[in-house]
């Protein structure tokens, strides 16, 4: 029996011809009114569909579909993804892995992160750069350096007015083609910001404060803030440049950012936006794709889940982890597996500056990345010892951070003690990334 008939008797498979499969999307071209192209590796359905009036759909109308068996067509995955609703625009990918599909939210990702810029670069200057050899570009967010102002932090990030536009400027800024003012740029997806419903933004009360001077301190952000109306904020918890401030009443939250936002503090103009709440116990597990080890859980103070206490480093736990001025996604967990090494196996020398954070489950290794990624020196770590009562050494590791342009200096030491100084390094580390 030929292998088609074979597929076709037992139900579970079917071989279709170069001519067939033609003819299949021709009559769905034909049923349907709707367009289709083939170009950059895939091929695309619609967008926009016959008749259709208007802009396209706004961004959270897509959906990412993977595993999508290999021999499945446009013909039979239309028919499926229609009864979800009208179709826009369908982009099949030219490779598939014949496993059960997999369908969450797709990011619809339009920013890049740009890496290695020089400091001494506007806003201006960075824009004009990016529109020179890309297209669609909408916005540069460029972020002050902490003890100049005058100079930026040596990233920067793109806005493009689609996925699309952004996935193509990162095709062609990745080869290092394009070197701006000589340098050779770092290009990468930027990490979304955290999405948080309405409901729960409309009972916010705290105001994130940003491009603060280093040398300003609480008292003086509390003071500024009071001046509106005096006795309204009730804390205020600054980290470097940026700060939270924390009001009584959100009523009274909401007119601050309103007054405030772009207002001077120690000859720093600031901006004021709505803090975003973060989920307390997997703000730390989410930077770190859910790969936390129960010890490392302990170290950094998370809730128990057994009796409900948390411990404290001395610091809030709702701190949201931010990387280059992001609130970090919480992507899927990484696969972490041993595989065997076969003969005639390539293996090709890689830097680990070439990988992504998904790679890294240490936050040691995490945190050279993180600095590399910023253009400043590794960090260093100056060990520290104190005997307990019961005679026990306990480690703390110091941890400095400096910047090679600009040779300002950060220190960071976790107020926690540990027995090993595996752990005293890690936490170290960790510490050091949640104050970042």
């Amino acid at each position: 029996m030929h292998e088609e008939n074979k597929a076709a008797a037992n139900g579970c498979g079917k071989i279709r011809s170069g001519a067939q499969n033609g003819a299949a999307l021709l009559a769905l071209m034909e049923k349907t009114g709707y367009s289709m192209v083939q170009q950059n590796g895939q091929r695309k359905f619609g967008g926009p569909p016959p008749g259709w009036e208007g802009p396209p759909p706004p961004r959270g109308c897509e959906v990412f579909v993977g595993k999508i068996p290999r021999d499945m067509y446009e013909d039979e995955l239309v028919p499926v993804f229609e009864r979800a609703g009208k179709i826009y625009e369908l982009r099949l990918m030219m490779e598939f892995s014949g496993k059960f599909i997999g369908v969450c939210v797709s990011l619809d990702n339009c920013r890049l992160f740009i890496g290695a810029i020089p400091k001494d670069k506007k806003k201006e200057e960075i824009l004009n750069e990016m529109k020179k050899v890309t297209e669609g570009v909408v916005d540069v967010i460029v972020y002050p350096n902490a003890t100049d102002k005058t100079k930026n932090r040596g990233f920067a990030f793109v806005e493009y007015e689609s996925h699309r536009a952004a996935a193509m400027a990162r095709r062609r800024l990745i080869p290092g083609t394009f070197q701006p003012w000589g340098h050779t740029i770092q290009v990468d997806w930027a990490d979304p910001e955290k999405v948080v419903d309405e409901e729960t933004m409309q009972r916010v009360k705290v105001l994130y404060v940003r491009n603060l001077m280093i040398s300003t301190t609480e008292d003086k952000i509390k003071a500024e803030f009071n001046k509106f109306k005096p006795g309204v904020v009730e804390r205020v918890k600054k980290l470097r440049d940026y700060a939270f401030v924390h009001f009584f009443h959100r009523e009274d939250a909401v007119a601050a950012m309103s007054i405030m936002n772009g207002k001077c503090i120690d000859g720093a103009s600031i901006e004021v936006t709505l803090a975003k709440p973060v989920n307390k116990e997997s703000s730390w597990k989410q930077h770190f794709n859910g790969q936390i080890s129960p010890s490392s859980e302990n170290l950094l103070g998370f809730p128990n889940k057994e009796d409900g206490t948390q411990k404290s480093l001395g610091k809030p736990a709702s701190l949201s982890v931010r990387l280059n001025g992001q609130h970090s996604p919480s992507p899927p967990e990484v696969e972490r597996s041993t595989y065997p090494i076969f003969p005639g196996i390539k293996l090709t020398p890689i830097s680990m500056y070439s990988l992504k954070l998904s790679h890294f489950s240490s936050a040691v290794m995490h945190l050279d990345y993180f600095c590399h990624k910023n253009s400043w020196a590794p960090p260093e770590y100056c060990l520290y010892s104190t005997t307990s009562q019961d005679g026990k050494i306990l480690l703390v590791y110091k941890v400095l951070i400096s910047s090679i342009t600009d040779d300002s200096q950060s220190y960071f030491m976790p107020e926690k003690l540990c027995t090993t100084v595996e752990d005293a390094k890690e936490l170290a580390a960790q510490f050091t990334l949640l104050h970042l």
